[in-house]
This record gives C-alpha cells, structure tokens and sequence, in this order.
C-alpha cells in the first residue's frame, strides 16, 4: 500500500506557522514592538507607510545583537527567553516562543540591522521569503532596526484579503495604543507616510493616558488601587457620565501584557451596575500584577488570552476595587451605616462657643376668658364657646368665577406622527383593513398589518432603518439638503485617530445635514444637525459612526457615502421596546413599501414576513 503522509518543505512549514502569527500588518507592528522592548529600549520609533502593507519598520535603541544572533534569530523556536518547560510559568518577558521573525521572514521582505554596545560595527541581514538573501557587516548605532517590506508579497491570495488603507491603520494603532500603554516609562513614536501621529515622551500612566486619548480624557478618569495577596489593581475606570455606547476604551494588562477577556470585563460591568444608561458600556485602563505562575499565557498564538488560576476570586477583588473607587471619589452613592450624617457639625459652627437656650415666657397670658363664681365658693373657668371658629376664615371662602365658564376643558393633541418620521408620506396597495385598523404593534418591536393574501410582520427598527438609508442616499446624490441651525455649537471631544477618520468624511456628512465649525486635533465644533435628528442624538451617532469606520470598507469610491448612510440610519432608526402611535405605525409602513428594496435592510436583513390565510389555516388543522 502507497505512503500518503509527507514532511512538508520548510517554507510552506514557515508559511504555515505564520498565518497563526502574522495575520495583516498589525501583527507585524505588535511583535516588532514586543521584541524591542524585551530588548530593553527607552526608546522605540515606528514607520509605516501605506497602511503597512509596503513598509513597517521599529527602531530600539536596546541591547542589540552579535552577529550569531543575528542570524539564529530568524530560526525557528530559537529564543533567549527560556530554556526549558518550566520557565514558562514565570514568564517576564513578552516573546518567548522565538516564532516573531521566522513567521516575518517567511511572508515579507526582511531587512535587520543591529549592533550591540560592545561592537564596532554592526550587522545587515536580508531576507525574503524565509531565505537569507545577504549578511554583512555595516556601520550602524547602537540597538535594532527591523524594516518589514511587501508584506504577504509570496502568498497574493493572503494579501488580497487585507481591507482597507483605514482599516489596517486603525488596526495598527490600536496596537501601538496597547503596547504604549503598558509602557509610559519608554518614548513612542509612530509615523505614517511621513506623517508624525504620535509622540509620546515619558511620563506616568495618566499622562501617557492622556497623551493618546485627548487632554479632555484627563476629567473623565477615577483613578482605582488595590493590593492583595492575590493581585495588585491599578489603573482607571471612566466616571459613568463619560460612558459610550459603542465599545469605548477597554484595555486590560496582565503584567504588563495587554489581554482580553470577557470573563473580567463582566466584572467591570458588574461594578458600574445601575450607574450607566441603557445599552452603555463602561470605559477603562486595568492594570493586573499576579504571580507568574498563577496564569498561563501559552494558551494562545497572539498571547492576548490568559488562563488564571483562581480568576473568581479575581472576579471579586476586581469588582470591589471598581466599586470603592466609584464611591471614593463621590462617582456613586456610598451607605456608611457607621456614621450619622445628622450629628456632622456645620463648618459655619465648628469654632463657635454653645450658647445657652432663651426661652421667653409671657406671664400676663390667661387661657381663660372670664371667671366665673362657683355656689360652692370655688371660682369656675369656662372656656369660651367654639361656635365662633368661623370667623377664622373670613374673607377665605372662594368667589364665585365671573368668566361664565363653570367648567374648563382642554382639546387633547393629535398624536404627532411626524415628530419620529418626517418625510413625504406615500400611498400604499398593501394595507387593506376591513376593521377600525390597519396596523398593530407586538411587544413594542413588530407591527402587525392585514394585506389581501394575510397578514405582514415588520421589524420596526430594520424598517425603519431601510427608510432612513434610501432617503440618506438621495440627500447625498442629490443637492437638496435640509439642515437644523443649533442655539448654541455642539463641541465634542475625540482622539486624533477618530479626529483624522471625521475630517476625511466631513463632506459626506455635511452631505446628509450636518454643519461643521471649527476643527481642531481633538475636537470638533457643529453649529447644525440634519432635521430628523435632535441635539442629544449627536455625540452617540456620532461616536457610532467612528466606530463603523473600524470595520471593512468597500470601493474607496463609494465607500464613505455608504458607510455614512448605513451607520446613521443604524443609530437614528427607531429601536425595539419603543412605543408607536397608530398614526406613526401606519407612516412607517407606507413608507417602507414605498423604498426601492423594502424586503432587506441596509444589513441584508429581512424587514418583514408575510403570512398567508393558508399558512394561517394550516396551523389549525
């Protein structure tokens, strides 16, 4: 019988491993990143240019290394990290397994050059596609330059499924965001085609907080300390106020390791209970130090996944810290049921001498109005008669109205069903009632309607959604564009990202309605709003949007225009659990029906199911 299994090459083996490591340029960024600061640099400087996909390069000034290390380092496994099993429960450093730049080398274009303290000169390595190309000596200073280029330049097909310019960048942001944060003793720079977006000098950990998120960061954080036997908690947490209702910034730190993990984030919610509004989401900074050899961080190729060993009691310290913050700092209602709050002392009485009571007493005061004798010889006291009480309330009874109006009533208002939807209102063949109503409203989320054939159930809020893109989309092709002028400017506050993604779309939004002022690096200023959106509903569509930005983007051409229109009509559309009137079920349907694609919602979801009388009769049989 024929043999089938085979050793693969070593370069489809290193191909291989390295679609577990390098999956688009921010993988590159972050392992480039995590290997100089192993390395010991106080400095570190990052290049990229078209999104990474042509060129990621870090620059350390670290240790460097020998010419023999040099070239092992681009070895499979060969790390200097540890040297047997059980060094991988007491693990400091943030590489271990010696896979970064033998993953690199195997889909990019590779050039390393470095030198250590006790070199004259140092060395050049060039390698692609997990072949050396060159090693030579050449003048350099002291640390390691590793420039990554072509990325996935062997493996097309890998390369065409990276997204867009603005979608990797943001990705490799986030990145730098998560390394620099776990560093504010260590300088960062990060530089994109020639431009400077980051530079961040030393300083604490609010300062470097603030350094990347905006100097209005600076009000929003409470800061949170704890130290236990099992870990030491330090870090930030938002004031509930400054909650979002997308995502928001959520970083956790093991060690210095940036992790997610869904289990302590819940603890985190936990803690904020009852203090954010519906559907927000609480932001913060964590920073956890436990035992090395209480978590496993081996769990996971991308090292962003650790395995505690005893993660409720974490659960636990983590919410309680979060909770006394909260009530520390005055964020949340605190019960001390030690103190009475009744026997503080005024500050306006703290210094002053008890003064004695005076109390006034009129001697003269009868309560009895006459003396009468007694035939016993004993004086009697009558009091007086009560029938006078009357007289109390003189000139109190109320008069008797001079309108000729005996009573007042008051006209009830229509329901205003153009409040929630607002546009041209358009006939439809699809609703034929043979009751009072055409429409009717289940759970607050579907609205029921008879049609010739049975009945239709409509989604409200997927609905709703169709109505607002179609019309969103016109707007934007079209020149007719109706806006609302605010009493005072609306100024929000976002990080330089997010400010760099809303200069880039602020012609298409001004397309659908909005008026800009002035923009600034952190901060934008609007003086007018599209008209069917109130002043309150700014900074969450707003917020919403820039967070849509992160996913993939299609045809540059089109592709603000759509994601405008599909992240607006998302965050204005009416949601579930909101009631609606007769009139407005009735407006929404017509005007579902009478979009060019009212069976799907801008998500490619069903807005609506329909039922037949026979569909109906079979349930019955």
């Amino acid at each position: 019988m024929a043999n089938f299994i085979k050793l693969l090459p070593d370069h489809v083996a290193n191909q291989i491993a390295a679609g577990e490591v390098v999956q688009r340029p921010a993988s590159v960024v972050k392992e480039l990143l995590e290997n100089a600061l192993d390395a010991g640099a106080s400095s570190i400087k990052v290049i990229v240019k078209d999104a990474g996909k042509t060129l990621i390069q870090v620059i350390d000034d670290g240790q460097g290394m020998s010419e023999t290390d040099a070239r092992l380092s681009f070895e499979r496994h060969a790390t200097s990290k540890i040297k047997e099993a059980n060094d991988l429960f007491a693990l400091r450093t943030k590489g271990f397994r010696g896979e970064a730049l033998a993953s690199i080398a195997a889909v990019a274009q590779v050039e390393l050059k470095t030198r250590t303290s006790d070199d004259d000169l140092g060395t050049c390595i060039h390698i692609a596609g997990s072949e050396i190309k060159s090693q030579e000596p050449v003048a350099a200073v002291k640390g390691t330059s590793v420039a990554v280029k072509n990325l996935f330049f062997n493996i097309p097909a890998r390369r065409n499924f990276l997204k867009s310019q603005s979608v990797e960048l943001r990705h490799i942001i986030d990145e730098f965001h998560r390394v620099a944060l776990a560093h504010p003793e260590v300088v960062f720079a990060l530089y994109h085609n020639e431009g400077e977006l980051f530079n961040l000098p030393v300083g604490n950990l609010r300062q470097r907080i603030v350094a990347i998120f905006g100097a209005k960061t600076n009000e929003k954080l409470v800061p949170v300390q704890e130290e236990t036997e099992i870990v030491t908690i330090n870090g930030f947490v938002f004031k509930p106020q400054f909650a979002k209702k997308t995502r928001g910034e959520q970083f956790f730190f093991v060690n210095g390791r940036f992790i997610k993990s869904p289990y302590l984030n819940h603890a985190v919610a936990n803690a904020f209970d009852g203090l954010l509004q519906e559907r927000s989401r609480a932001s913060y900074f964590l920073y956890l130090e436990v035992d090395p050899q209480t978590i496993d961080i081996n769990i996971h190729p991308t090292k962003t996944e650790i395995k505690f060993e005893d993660e409720h009691a974490l659960y636990a310290l983590l919410r309680a810290a979060i909770k006394h913050s909260l009530g520390q700092f005055s964020v949340a209602p605190v019960l001390d049921f030690d103190r009475d709050a009744t026997l503080d002392t005024p500050y306006d009485y703290k210094n002053k001498a008890p003064q004695q009571p005076k109390v006034e007493v009129d001697r003269d005061f009868n309560p009895f109005e006459r003396v009468t004798p007694n035939t016993g010889g004993t004086p009697r006291y009558e009091k007086s008669s009560a029938a006078g009480w009357q007289e109390l309330y003189a000139g109190m009874q109320p008069k008797s109205s001079t309108s000729g109006f005996s009573s007042v009533s008051y006209e009830e208002e229509a329901p205003n069903t153009e409040a929630l939807f607002k546009g041209k209102d358009s006939s439809s063949e699809h609703l034929e009632s043979e009751y009072g109503t055409s429409t009717y409203q289940l759970h607050r989320k579907y609205i029921v309607s008879t049609i010739k054939s049975g009945m239709v159930i409509i989604d409200q809020h997927r609905a709703h959604e169709r109505v607002l893109y179609e019309e969103l989309m016109m707007r934007m092709t079209g020149s007719d564009t109706v806006s609302q002028q605010l009493l005072f400017p609306l100024s929000l506050s976002f990080s330089r990202p997010e400010m760099e993604h809303l200069k880039a779309m602020k012609g298409v939004l001004e397309q659908t309605g909005f008026i800009f002022g002035e923009l600034h690096e952190e901060s934008v200023e609007i003086i007018g709003v599209p008209t069917t959106l109130s002043e309150a509903e700014v900074p969450q569509v707003i917020e919403q949007l820039l967070d849509d930005v992160d996913q993939d983007v299609p045809d540059p051409q089109v592709a603000h225009q759509e994601l405008v229109a599909r992240s607006l009509a998302k965050s204005m559309a009416v949601r579930a659990g909101e009631r609606l009137e007769g009139g407005q079920q009735e407006h929404l349907v017509n005007r579902l029906f009478a979009c060019q694609d009212p069976a799907w919602s801008p998500g490619n979801k069903k807005t609506f199911v329909t039922m037949s009388v026979g569909d109906l009769e079979k349930l019955f049989n």
